[in-house]
């Protein structure tokens, strides 16, 4: 009996979030449809790319083009230069708003510990957000800090309807269940898109997730305004995690290439690599990818980000890739840097989609 009405209870709260969610989502396809927020960026709503699954003897989508010779020195994909630009959009929507409605985005960020890489990224993030206009306030808890005082911190921040945003910073320490403190960040606010109805939607041909994780969305811009053909490529995803691996294999997915997926437990990866268009990497190993993993006139776009002792570095280090970049400008077509190349992306998508939500939210066009 008691295993019964546990049952009851649980298909009405599950019943009781479909419905929440779908009137969600139908309101966001109407902001989409009238909002002018993506002339921001190149990359349209997920829902206007889908196609019909049509197979015939000869796909319309895909155009063969002969195989291309060694490149003398590949395009430099700068990406700093083109998250600045977007930068520079999101503040003036943030200026426009403010003087239409009174109103500014908000971003609220936890970050549990003082691992050197966390505080670097949340230190660029709020920097960012003060170029833009939008409002920032930071929680700090130490390394030692009870789940229930993050959990406390995420309910509050939920409820104030001055924060459009919330991004847990990521890694947590081991002692935190993450899945558990993620699934907290109100799927309207989950402004890292890893809410999971965010991550299935973003999944799913005719579905829209509300936002799209940063990183993978500043890959695919980066393609776009490098004028790279998705339809119908070759596209290899090395690393498989949830932040990065994963979500980008879907996006391009939903941007019709073919993709696959390399991580630490493929075999022969280095021969699967060779044969892609695009290469997406997000492995953290420095050099990792060397030029015999790449075909000649590939686009790579590295997000590892590795610190390698370098003793007449400012700090004693300096950040690396995955990618060996010197060889990779021999062979491949265009390559991201690193620093400068996607690390400004992920920050800039942030802004897009604190943006978003606060427009959503107020109705703002």
């Amino acid at each position: 009996m008691y295993r019964k009405i546990l049952m009851r209870m649980r298909m009405r709260m599950m019943n009781a979030t479909r419905k929440v969610v779908v009137g969600w989502a139908k309101e966001y396809k109407r902001y989409l449809s009238t909002t002018t927020t993506n002339q921001i960026l190149l990359s349209p709503p997920l829902v206007s790319v889908d196609l019909p699954e049509i197979w015939g003897s000869t796909s319309t989508l895909y155009h063969h083009h002969p195989s291309q010779s060694p490149v003398s020195h590949a395009k430099i994909i700068n990406g700093k230069s083109i998250a600045e630009e977007i930068t520079s959009r999101v503040a003036s929507n943030v200026k426009r708003m403010k003087e239409s409605i009174g109103k500014v985005p908000g971003l609220a960020v936890i970050l549990v510990g003082q691992r050197r890489d966390s505080l670097t990224y949340v230190r660029n993030k709020i920097k960012a957000c003060e170029e833009a206009g939008i409002k920032s306030v930071v929680a700090e808890f130490p390394d030692s800090c009870a789940e229930e005082d993050i959990m406390t911190s995420l309910s509050k921040f939920n409820e104030d309807p001055s924060v459009h945003g919330i991004l847990v910073q990521l890694p947590l320490p081991e002692h935190l269940d993450e899945e558990k403190i993620l699934n907290l960040v109100s799927l309207e606010k989950d402004v890292d898109g890893f809410h999971p109805i965010n991550m299935g939607n973003l999944s799913m041909r005719g579905r829209e997730p509300l936002f799209v994780p940063c990183t993978p969305k500043g890959c695919l811009e980066l393609l776009l305004r490098s004028g790279v053909e998705i339809v119908g490529k070759k596209a290899v995803v090395i690393g498989r995690s949830n932040i990065v691996g994963l979500p980008i294999a879907l996006l391009l997915q939903r941007h019709h290439a073919t993709v696959t997926i390399v991580h630490a437990c493929t075999k022969n990866p280095e021969r699967i690599t060779c044969e892609a268009d695009i290469v997406v990497t997000a492995a953290g190993v420095p050099s990792l990818i060397r030029s015999s993993w790449l075909k000649p006139g590939a686009v790579v776009i590295d997000v590892g980000t590795c610190p390698v002792e370098d003793p007449s570095a400012e700090y004693g280090y300096r950040l690396v890739g995955d990618v060996c970049y010197e060889e990779a400008l021999s062979i491949a077509s265009a390559v991201t840097p690193v620093p400068g190349g996607v690390g400004p992306m992920t920050i800039a998508m942030l802004l897009c989609n604190t943006l978003d939500s606060a427009k959503w939210l107020y109705g703002f066009t």
